[in-house]
């Protein structure tokens, strides 16, 4: 069965097909291969509505409608687009969507306590544009089952990266960064995962912010500035990072009143804006190697551990040799995803082509050590075309 997955993530720079060929019998995994794999980005006006939108104080039904059928509309074409240039015969499409909000923790609202969370996308757009049955709105189910709704992408990391004696870390750096730990020989229920805390998020804000630019290519920026330590230690201190999983992240925690605060605190001692983006990059690094030492590191035992790196993070040379300097003196070989057959940004939307696969033949998606969810769940809804 050939499906397309759709990711947008929370950096909001533009849309990830995978097409992925999925078989399986029975109760055994299913197996799976990247067929062929395309990028989109927003189109500067649909970027700036997505930003605008997330975690908004205010903003209108009528704004937030029209959102929710112009990201349809942009799936559509981003799929057709690939189709076009790699033919195939299409089955099946799992959409994420973009996450406009996301509350993991039950907060008080109209007389009640809840969780919630909402991604945009209209799916009946995709499936009547492309004549293909979409599954989408993944995350309630999970939250349903008393779950936090995310990471939901250690079903395909236990499918694809389990080792009997290595240890496997996958780190997806996206505007959030996120980890997947898998003992060696370890069975699904004692696979880990969990926000570490921001990826390239603040990161992107800050470039744009000081540079109109929508990212550090490269971390070349980064590269050319001194960290302030200052400014690292207390944003090091940020309560999200030192809470035990399961655990989400998202604007709500790191977005743009985040950065202000952050770029503040930066100019207090330096007004060098590359200094502010090297801090902001050590951040996420040392964030990011805290979470892994913190809560997973024990439970690799004495094993080696492949830290495999994906998202847009992995293209960050700087981000990447710190990653590197961090983690080789804890028994851990740094690479990407790229060295096992898979491009750094395809992994997330090959998730959900799993996902959608794993709904549409009414199996689990999530993993519950993962999520907090008390139960195994069938994630998503279908729209039929």
């Amino acid at each position: 069965m050939i499906v397309a997955g759709i990711m947008s993530g929370t950096s909001a720079d533009g849309i990830d097909i995978a097409l992925v060929d999925i078989r399986g019998t029975g109760n055994a995994l299913p197996k799976l291969r990247l067929l062929a794999h395309e990028g989109f980005p927003y189109p500067a006006a649909l970027r700036r509505s997505v930003l605008a939108a997330m975690n908004a104080q205010s903003t209108s039904t009528a704004e937030l409608a029209r959102l929710n059928w112009r990201l349809g509309l942009a799936y559509s074409e981003a799929v057709r687009a690939t189709l076009e240039r790699n033919p195939m015969k299409l089955a099946l499409i799992g959409c994420h969507g973009q996450t406009l909000y996301h509350q993991p923790v039950a907060q008080a609202y109209a007389g009640a306590r809840f969780t919630c969370t909402w991604q945009a996308g209209e799916a009946s757009i995709l499936a009547g544009e492309l004549g293909v049955p979409v599954v989408s709105n993944f995350r309630p189910a999970d939250m349903a089952a008393g779950g936090q709704g995310a990471p939901l992408v250690p079903l395909l990391d236990f499918v694809l990266f389990r080792h009997a004696k290595r240890g496997r870390v996958l780190q997806n750096i996206g505007g959030i960064a996120n980890l997947t730990a898998i003992p060696p020989g370890a069975s699904e229920d004692e696979t880990q995962a969990y926000d570490s805390g921001p990826g390239n998020m603040l990161i992107d804000a800050l470039m744009m912010e000081l540079y109109r630019k929508p990212m550090d290519a490269g971390g070349a920026v980064a590269a050319t500035g001194a960290v302030l330590q200052a400014v690292l230690q207390k944003a090091l201190r940020h309560p999200f990072l030192r809470k035990d999983p399961p655990k989400t992240a998202g604007r709500e925690q790191f977005g743009r009143e985040y950065a202000a605060w952050f770029l503040a605190e930066c100019h207090k001692i330096s007004k060098r804006k590359q200094d502010a983006v090297a801090t902001a990059t050590a951040f996420t690094s040392a964030s990011i190697v805290e979470a892994y030492l913190r809560f997973a590191a024990a439970s690799m035992g004495t094993a080696p551990v492949d830290y495999i790196v994906s998202g847009g993070g992995a293209r960050n040379a700087t981000l990447m040799n710190q990653l590197v300097a961090l983690l080789k003196p804890h028994n851990c070989r740094i690479t990407t995803i790229d060295a096992f057959g898979m491009p750094a940004e395809a992994k997330e939307a090959a998730a959900f082509a799993l996902l959608a696969w794993q709904t549409w033949h009414r199996r689990p998606g999530n993993v519950p050590s993962a999520t907090g969810a008390n139960r195994p769940a069938i994630l998503g809804q279908v729209t039929y075309a």
